[in-house]
């Protein structure tokens, strides 16, 4: 049997409608959740060998975690814009289409990386003080920073190529091209850090050269042709049908990055008054609540493909199975994961800092947050279906509900009111808000689906 790496497009868009849907959403979601964790270990993983400098040092990367956000911004929102429409494009057997959408989202996303380098090296010390640097925080903050932007172009477009692996089905590729990646970040952090005595800036540097080298590996699969999508400048358009259907698609994931960015912000300026001590205890807290995430949204990906080619090909009832059992599953996994972090909390905050201070309050903003993560799980998997199956208005406002509509009146009004309290429970509410507005989103369009594939079997009697 031929391995699904080797399978020809013909062969792919069998396996994509045919396989049993639970078999091919855990294949799929694999390699994904892998791909995952590995992309928000970058950020962690800095986050713990920058903190044995000292808590301004580990402030420092949670500023700076803002900018890390807008630049996989760039390559999340032209990633999934693209990986969304290719997926549905190859269930229609339009493959050319779907090359040329790959192309354009690829260098469009490489030339915006560019720009927003080019701008934040000019400007590096007016843009950490807008992501909320205190004056202590400042010069840690422009020292990774500016080591960052001088990686983002590459970083970027791994985040872009990595999605549309997926898209095609072939997700194992680009967790190979991340993974190698981040392996070699755990290896080169404490050695530049430490051994090469270059502190903070020696995270940022093992940061851009681990991401350089998965996106060398990612690289090679579209020219070294295991991949069925064709990268190449010939099939760079500059077609107006094309950025409308990334934007559109692509439209929730850079909502939610941006506003994720604007929050990140928003809890470092309202953190600001309790100290340093605040802002690195709530940068811990959302790199840690952002890794567990990460392993939903793997999983969230492993089920946009099957959505995508089930949408496209008009199988119904096997999106609503799909659907259906990712949403079981996420569930039932993040209240065990949940239930395990409330009361691992404390050991979690101490993997980072050893100060008290930090650890109290960064205990408490855990705990507050894993009693909402089985909510997440269906809010999470909720926007992602609707954005696989062309509904990207709907997947943008769920998108924007939480880190925005929501979570940022919350954390701008609460602090008054409750002081640091309100900060760690902004989340948490946000999170109850976005649970209401995505049942409301999802029940009729369940019942929609419903309908269309009692149509297709009206059809298919007849025929």
């Amino acid at each position: 049997m031929k391995s699904h790496v080797t399978l020809n497009a013909e062969e792919n868009y069998i396996r994509m409608t045919q396989t049993p849907v639970k078999k091919l959403i855990l294949q799929l979601s694999t390699p994904t959740i892998i791909s995952m964790l590995i992309t928000s270990f970058y950020s962690l993983t800095d986050t713990i060998f920058v903190s044995r400098l000292g808590t301004t040092s580990s402030a420092a990367v949670g500023v700076v975690y803002s900018l890390m956000s807008m630049i996989q911004a760039i390559g999340i929102t032209f990633g999934q814009g693209s990986a969304n429409t290719v997926s549905r494009l190859l269930g229609e057997k339009k493959r050319q289409t779907a090359n040329e959408l790959f192309s354009t989202a690829f260098f469009s996303s490489l030339l915006l990386a560019a720009l927003l380098s080019a701008l934040g090296l000019g400007f590096t010390l007016s843009l950490v003080r807008f992501l909320g640097a205190t004056e202590t925080i400042e010069p840690y903050a422009v020292a990774y920073a500016s080591t960052i932007l001088l990686g983002a172009p590459w970083m970027t477009v791994c985040y872009t190529m990595n999605n549309n692996l997926r898209s095609e089905g072939k997700a194992f590729l680009g967790m190979v091209g991340m993974s190698s990646g981040a392996i070699l970040n755990v290896v080169l952090d404490p050695l530049f850090i430490f051994v090469f005595g270059m502190g903070i800036r020696g995270a940022a540097l093992a940061t851009i050269i681990s991401q350089f080298v998965s996106f060398c590996i990612l690289l090679s699969h579209f020219i070294f042709k295991r991949s069925n999508l064709t990268l190449s400048l010939r099939n760079f358009r500059l077609k107006k049908s094309y950025y409308a259907s990334i934007f559109v698609v692509g439209s929730p994931s850079l909502i939610r990055n941006i506003l994720h960015t604007v929050s990140a912000i928003c809890l470092n300026v309202f953190s600001a008054p309790f100290g340093d001590a605040a802002i690195a205890a709530m940068s811990i807290t959302t790199r840690v609540m952002q890794f567990l995430n990460s392993a939903l949204i793997g999983f969230g990906q492993g089920l946009q493909p099957v959505a995508g080619f089930s949408w496209g090909a008009r199988l119904y009832r096997r999106l609503l199975d799909a659907f259906r059992f990712c949403v079981f599953t996420g569930v039932v996994s993040f209240t065990l994961l949940a239930v395990v972090c409330f009361f691992g909390a404390e050991h979690i905050m101490r993997l980072f800092l050893s100060d008290p201070q930090v650890i109290t309050i960064g205990t408490l903003a855990i705990r507050l947050q894993c009693i909402m993560m089985p909510i997440t799980a269906f809010n999470t998997l909720t926007g992602m279906v609707f954005q696989s199956t062309s509904h990207g208005g709907t997947s943008s406002l769920l998108a924007f509900a939480r880190q925005g509509l929501f979570f940022v009146p919350v954390v701008v009004l609460l602090p008054k009111l409750m002081g640091l309290l309100g900060i760690q429970l902004s989340q948490p509410i946000a999170d109850v808000c976005t649970f209401v507005l995505s049942l409301f989103c999802i029940i009729p369009f369940l019942k929609l689906l419903t309908t269309l594939q009692k149509k297709e079997e009206a059809i298919a009697t007849l025929e």
